[in-house]
């Protein structure tokens, strides 16, 4: 049994709107993602930020990476632009390696993205975000 058919609407300028796995996968294709292990070993390193964007509730079930910066999805551009009057101070340049962490990997894929439209050309995030990390037996913090 099928589902209703949903007509294929079109956006004014009469292109069909891009659907969330299309746009997913065309804005990784715009950068390298990292597995847990490979940000672990560059934030050791002092090569990467760890930057956790999940929201409070997940912080407080599941934990935090030890290091990482705390920074609201909607307070990420802010933080980061090193530009900005927000920055966190170590958004330092353009050139700032940060790996963005969401809960599965799919908001944090979005979130790079956008720092990359600020010119931070090294963003990218982890595959699988934080239950990769935890499965790969990475530290976590209560």
């Amino acid at each position: 049994m099928s589902g209703p058919v949903i007509p294929q609407e079109r956006r004014p300028d009469g292109e069909r709107p891009t659907g969330v796995d299309e746009l997913l996968a065309r804005v990784r294709a715009g950068y390298a993602r990292v597995e847990a292990r490979e940000a672990y070993e560059a934030a050791r390193a002092g090569e990467a930020l760890l930057i956790d964007i999940r929201y409070a509730a997940l912080r407080e079930r599941d934990g935090l990476i030890p290091g990482a910066l705390v920074v609201e999805r909607n307070e990420l551009e802010w933080r980061l632009d090193p530009q900005g009057s927000h920055r966190l101070p170590e958004a330092t340049s353009h050139g700032v390696r940060a790996v963005v962490i969401c809960n599965e990997g799919y908001a944090s894929s979005l979130a790079a993205a956008s720092l990359h439209q600020l010119g931070l050309h090294r963003a990218t995030d982890l595959v699988g975000g934080f239950q990769a990390w935890r499965a790969a037996g990475l530290p976590v913090t209560s």
